[in-house]
Formats: C-alpha cells, sequence, structure tokens
C-alpha cells in the first residue's frame, strides 16, 4: 500500500494541463525557489506546534507531542501556514490512491483529467503509478507538474503509464539555477530532451524575474530545444513573477515590462512553437 501526504485538492482547474482538470497538490519538494509561490509545501511540518495558538477555528492540536489536523473545523484561514518558519504547513492529509480516488471520483463528468503537482510530485513515484490505475480505469487522463528533479530516462514503467509532464525549466545556466534554487539543473535539462523526444512534454514553464537571471537566453534554449526534437505542439507558459504567497524577503523581485514578455513571445514563436502563453 502507497501513502502520500496531500496538501490540497483542488477541484477544478483551467490553469494545470490541457482542458479542466483536478489539480492535487502533494506535500514536501525537493528544489528551494525564492520565489516558490506556495513556500509551505516545501518541507513537511517537524511538529513544532507554534501554529496551534494561532489557528482561529481550534481545527489543530498537539497529540503525543503531533501537530494533528481536523479538517472539518478548519475554516482556511491560513494563520498556521503564515506563522510557520520551516515552510511546511499542519495541514496535510495522508491518502492511500483508494482515498483520492474516492474523493476526487464525483468531478469525473466534469474534468478531463488529473494533475499531480507539489511540492514536487516525483516524490510520491509509487503513489501515482497505483493512483493513475485507478484513473485511467475511468478513461481520465494524469499529468505531473514537476521540477524535472527526477530522471524519468531511468524509468521506463513511469514514463509509459503516465499521459505526460508539465516541466519547470527555471533556468538554462546552472549556476542561475542554483542560485535560484539551491539545486542543479543537470537532469532538468536532461529531461527537457528525453520527454520531448518521447513526446511526453505537454507544457514547458519559466517564471520571469530582473536581475537574478538571463531569461532571454532561458527562452531561447528551451525553444530551440523543442523544434529540434520536433516538439512544437509543446505548449511554452511564460510566467511574469508575482509577489503574492512569495516569502517575505522575496517579495522585492523585479518583474519586466510587458514590452519584454512580447519579445520573449516572438522569441519563442520564432521557433515555429505557436502555443505560447503569457500568464
Amino acid at each position: 500500500m502507497s501513502y502520500a501526504l496531500i496538501n490540497k485538492i483542488i477541484n477544478f482547474s483551467s490553469v494545470d494541463g490541457i482542458g479542466n482538470r483536478t489539480s492535487i497538490f502533494l506535500q514536501g519538494c525537493n528544489f528551494n525557489c525564492k520565489y516558490c509561490h506556495n513556500p509551505e509545501t516545501i518541507n513537511v511540518c517537524n511538529n513544532c506546534g507554534e501554529c496551534v495558538s494561532y489557528c482561529k477555528s481550534k481545527s489543530l492540536s498537539i497529540v503525543n507531542k503531533k501537530v494533528v489536523y481536523d479538517i472539518k473545523k478548519c475554516i482556511g484561514c491560513d494563520a498556521c501556514i503564515k506563522i510557520c518558519k520551516f515552510n511546511a504547513s499542519p495541514r496535510i492529509v495522508l491518502m492511500t490512491p483508494r482515498e483520492v480516488f474516492e474523493r476526487i471520483k464525483k468531478n469525473f463528468s466534469y474534468i478531463r483529467g488529473i494533475t499531480v503537482s507539489g511540492g514536487e510530485c516525483t516524490l510520491y513515484r509509487d503513489f501515482i503509478l497505483n493512483l493513475l490505475k485507478l484513473i485511467h480505469n475511468e478513461n481520465k487522463t494524469i499529468y505531473l507538474d514537476s521540477n524535472g528533479s527526477y530522471d524519468f530516462s531511468l524509468d521506463d514503467e513511469f514514463l509509459e503509464n503516465i499521459d505526460g509532464v508539465m516541466l519547470d525549466v527555471k533556468a538554462y545556466d546552472e549556476n542561475e539555477h542554483k542560485k535560484l534554487t539551491s539545486m542543479t539543473n543537470e537532469i532538468v535539462l536532461k529531461n527537457l530532451d528525453y520527454l520531448s523526444k518521447n513526446k511526453k512534454l505537454i507544457e514547458v514553464r519559466t517564471v520571469v524575474i530582473l536581475d537574478e537571471f538571463d531569461y532571454k537566453n532561458t527562452v531561447e534554449f528551451v525553444s530551440k530545444k523543442l523544434k529540434n526534437n520536433n516538439s512544437l505542439n509543446t505548449r511554452y507558459r511564460i510566467i511574469k513573477f508575482r509577489e503574492n504567497g512569495v516569502r517575505n524577503e522575496y517579495k522585492n523581485f523585479k518583474v519586466p515590462s510587458d514590452d519584454v514578455f512580447l519579445e520573449l513571445k516572438n522569441i519563442v514563436e520564432s521557433y515555429g512553437i505557436e502555443d505560447v502563453i503569457i500568464t
């Protein structure tokens, strides 16, 4: 039996892959992106208990030195997340693939499939494999929204069964990538090449901020790779940095002007990629 730590489930989303989808966010990430818009998904709660006294609905308590969450009492005020100094959330539910399936199956008449996100979803590889069997039985697709740290080329079973990957390519230059995420991008770029060649790359995402990396170089590299691998149907989503949800120490990153994003869109389209989205 496999389990996953579930941060949240969004029943209907139009921005997490092709078509209307249910998005499942898993807890825990092996990157530490400075501009992460969901920093509460990075770590797993260390049961320090500081958040309990800030919980307005009394949905959090300490039992046997562990923080216990009562989802029925929660009002979603986010006070516990705002007070946490560990980039975690106490509002986590441990679920099996079957439990997740039973939770979301009411959505199947209205969605094309599900997207498993995070955190970093590939940290729960076995959970996803068991979940996708249930999802595929309902003729729904399953996408992964990944930071690219998992080497898909070494796992044929995983790659063959998932329907597609939405891949973050944060920076082409390795030093810039380390500065942004504290991790190397070697496997990320390997995945960009491998997934696009194997027609499993649904979307590439790049967040653009000023002064931190050469975003033009990154966008051009991705576009050229997609063209060379005959993966012109892959969507390229270029994302403007926004301070919403970002940790306070990183809220002052600068966003390029609209003219810069228009230039980037033109670069992507010059390589024959028509599905370019600026968000």
